[in-house]
C-alpha cells in the first residue's frame, strides 16, 4: 500500500526571521544562525578585526549572495577560530548552496566547541539526511530531540529518517512525541496513520487519520489516505466518500494524484485512473509509475500507440524496469511490429534474469517462443 507525502514547506531566506525554513520530505525547521557567541571568548580576539567581517557577512546573506557571505565567514574562522557560531554560519551557507557535506563537516566544528546546542545537532541532522546517510542523520536528531526536548523539527527529522531505514516502530514514536508537545500538530496525526497502516493496523489508522481530518480538514492527502485505509476495512461507502472529498478539495501532488489513479485502476475505473494518472504526469513528469499506469490502461483499452509512447518514456525513465520492456512488447505485437517486439521481449528477459525473477524469465520465454 502507498501513502501520499506531505506538502513541502516553503522556504525562508531572511537573516533576521528566528527560523529558516527548508523542504526535506516532510517540512523541517532551520536553526537560526547567529553572527558571534556573545561574551566569553569572542572577548579575547581581534574585535577590530571581526566585527567587520561579521557585518560583511551579514549584508552578504541579505543579498543572497551566499559564496560570498562563506568566504568571509571563513577568514571570520581564522580570526576566532573557537567561536562555534561562526562555524555554523559556515554550515548553513554550504547547506544554502547544498554542499551537504561541506555543511555536516561545519556543524560537526560547532559541534566540537559546543556540545549542547540543539541547533546544532539539528542542522547537522538535516545535512547528514541530505547526503543520504540516515543512521548517523537519526543520531544527530536523537540528540537535538534530548536537548531541547520540545523541539518538534528534530522529531520530525527522525521521524523521516527512521522511516527511510524501515524502522517503523522508531518513526512511529518519533510523531507520537511530536503530538504529544502539540495535540494541534495534524502532519504528526497524519504521519501516525500512514505509518500504522503501513504496520496493517487499520482502526489505529484510521483513529489517526479521522484526528489529522478534523485539524485539517482542507487537506485532500488526509482525505485520500483515509479513504485508502477505511476501503482496506471494507468499509467501501465511507472509503470512497473520503477519496472523494479529497479530489475534490482542489489540485493535489504527484504522490496524491498515483495513490488515488491506483485506487480507481483497482477499482476498474479506469478512465478516472487515467485522468489522474495524468494529473501526477503533469506535476511530476518524471515519475515512471505513472507514465506506467498510463501506459497499462492505454493497453487495456486497446490504444496501442498511446501505450507504445507511454512504455518508451517509462523505460526512458527506468531503463532497469523489465515490466516496461516487456509490456512495450505486448505493445507492439499487437500492432505486428513483430522485430522491435522481439527485441522488447528479449531485453526484457535480459532484465528479469539479471533480476532473478523466475515469473517474468519465464512469461517472456513463453512470449518468444509463441513469435
Amino acid at each position: 500500500m502507498t501513502f501520499c507525502n506531505q506538502e513541502d514547506i516553503l522556504r525562508s531566506q531572511s537573516w533576521s526571521i528566528p527560523s529558516l525554513i527548508i523542504c526535506l520530505g516532510l517540512g523541517f525547521t532551520f536553526p537560526k544562525l547567529a553572527t558571534a557567541a556573545p561574551g566569553g571568548p569572542i572577548a579575547q580576539v581581534d574585535l577590530a578585526s571581526l566585527n567587520p567581517l561579521l557585518s560583511q557577512g551579514r549584508k552578504l546573506i541579505q543579498s543572497k549572495d551566499y559564496s560570498g557571505a562563506l568566504k568571509v565567514y571563513e577568514r571570520a574562522a581564522v580570526v576566532d577560530p573557537k567561536n562555534a557560531r561562526i562555524f555554523s554560519a559556515m554550515g548553513y551557507l554550504q547547506a544554502q548552496q547544498n554542499n551537504f557535506a561541506a555543511a555536516a563537516d561545519a556543524y560537526k566544528k560547532a559541534i566540537a566547541l559546543d556540545t549542547k546546542n540543539a541547533d546544532f545537532q539539528y542542522a547537522l541532522g538535516y545535512s547528514l539526511a541530505n547526503l543520504g546517510n540516515n543512521a548517523e542523520a537519526a543520531t544527530a536528531y536523537r540528540q537535538a530531540a534530548q536537548l531541547k526536548p520540545k523541539n518538534i523539527a528534530a522529531y520530525q527529522g527522525l521521524g523521516v529518517t527512521l522511516m527511510r531505514q524501515g524502522d517503523l516502530s522508531g518513526a512511529l514514536g518519533a510523531y507520537q512525541a511530536i503530538v504529544g508537545i502539540d495535540a494541534r500538530n495534524w502532519q504528526a496525526y497524519e504521519s501516525i496513520g500512514m505509518i500504522q497502516a503501513q504496520q496493517g493496523q487499520f482502526p489505529q489508522a484510521a483513529t489517526a487519520l479521522q484526528q489529522a481530518a478534523k485539524l485539517a480538514p482542507e487537506r485532500a492527502s488526509i482525505q485520500v489516505n483515509l479513504g485508502t485505509v477505511l476501503l482496506s476495512q471494507g468499509n467501501l461507502e465511507a472509503g470512497l466518500a473520503a477519496v472523494e472529498r479529497g479530489m475534490k478539495l482542489g489540485p493535489m501532488d504527484a504522490g496524491t494524484n498515483l495513490q488515488i489513479a491506483t485506487l480507481l485502476q483497482s477499482r476498474n475505473d479506469l478512465e478516472g485512473a487515467l485522468k489522474a494518472y495524468h494529473l501526477a504526469v503533469a506535476a511530476n513528469p518524471k515519475l515512471a509509475a505513472a507514465q506506467a499506469g498510463i501506459g497499462n490502461i492505454l493497453l487495456r483499452k486497446q490504444d496501442t500507440l498511446g501505450a507504445i509512447v507511454a512504455f518508451r518514456q517509462v523505460i526512458k525513465l527506468d531503463p532497469q524496469n523489465p515490466q516496461a520492456y516487456f509490456n512495450l512488447g505486448l505493445a507492439l505485437r499487437q500492432r505486428q511490429r513483430f522485430q522491435e517486439g522481439n527485441a522488447a521481449f528479449k531485453q526484457a528477459l535480459r532484465l528479469y534474469e539479471s533480476q532473478g525473477d523466475i515469473a517474468g524469465v519465464r512469461d517472456t520465454k513463453k512470449l518468444l517462443g509463441e513469435m
